[in-house]
């Protein structure tokens, strides 16, 4: 058994390359091999969003407070709220974060690949974005 006080892991700042806007990222767990899930709480202020990305295994969101975004590609965006959870598929490529007047925060969970839970590939643009 182990026990990980969440108190001891510092918040991050979500970075550039793969975030818009303010986002703070707090890790919640990174279960050790061979187990392979992860979670954390992750805070978008009003108009901030994750780019483009997928997760190799899929991923869920369970949404905590606010208001935010997700969208899947190739489909409309769609508001989520406190409450509200969502599955992305494996490999789906999606984005998520808080509406541009409303913050958001939900709890991610996904699991990892060969070492790596998520893809990250293009910012989402401005046009997609409030489109």
């Amino acid at each position: 058994m182990k026990i990980v006080r969440n108190s001891d892991q510092p918040s991050a700042k979500g970075p550039a390359e793969y975030f818009t806007g303010s986002v703070r990222i707090d890790s919640q767990f990174a279960a050790p091999e061979p187990a392979r899930a992860a979670a954390a709480v992750v805070t978008f202020e009003p108009g901030a969003r994750t780019a483009w990305h997928t997760h190799p295994l899929g991923q869920r969101l369970l949404i905590v407070s606010g208001e935010g975004w997700v969208q899947k590609k190739g489909e409309a965006k769609q508001l989520v709220q406190a409450g509200d959870t969502v599955w992305f598929e494996p490999d789906e490529k999606h984005w998520h974060g808080a509406t541009d007047t409303k913050a958001m925060v939900h709890i991610a969970i996904q699991e990892a690949r060969d070492g790596s839970p998520v893809n990250w590939m293009e910012q989402v643009s401005d046009d997609d974005y409030l489109g």
